[in-house]
C-alpha cells in the first residue's frame, strides 16, 4: 500500500466518523428540544446547574478512561450545553 492510499483510508474513516458524530449530535438536539418544550410547558429555568456539573464530571471520568483530553471533552460539551440553553430560553421567550 502507498503512502497516498494510507492517507486516503485514514481520511475516509475521518469522514465516517464525522458524519457518525453529526448525526449523533442531531439526535442529541433532537431530546434537548423535548425538555426545552418540557421546562417551558411547566415553568421550569432554561439552565439547570446541578445537571450541568454532573454531565462535566461525568463526561471528564469518561474522557480519561477514553484516553481523551479532559480539558477538551469539558469545552465541547459545554459548547453544547451552551447552546442548549440558548434555546430553551429562546422557547420560553415564545
Amino acid at each position: 500500500m502507498t503512502a497516498d492510499e494510507q492517507l486516503r483510508r485514514y481520511r475516509e474513516s475521518i469522514d465516517n466518523i464525522d458524519a457518525a458524530l453529526v448525526f449523533m449530535l442531531a439526535e442529541r438536539f433532537k431530546i434537548t428540544q423535548a425538555v426545552g418544550a418540557y421546562k417551558a410547558e411547566h415553568g421550569l429555568p432554561p439552565a439547570d446547574p446541578g445537571r450541568e456539573d454532573q454531565q462535566i464530571a461525568r463526561l471528564r471520568r469518561l474522557a480519561i478512561e477514553a484516553r481523551l483530553d479532559p480539558e477538551f471533552s469539558e469545552k465541547f460539551l459545554r459548547f453544547v450545553i451552551d447552546e442548549v440553553i440558548r434555546h430553551h430560553a429562546r422557547m420560553q421567550q415564545g
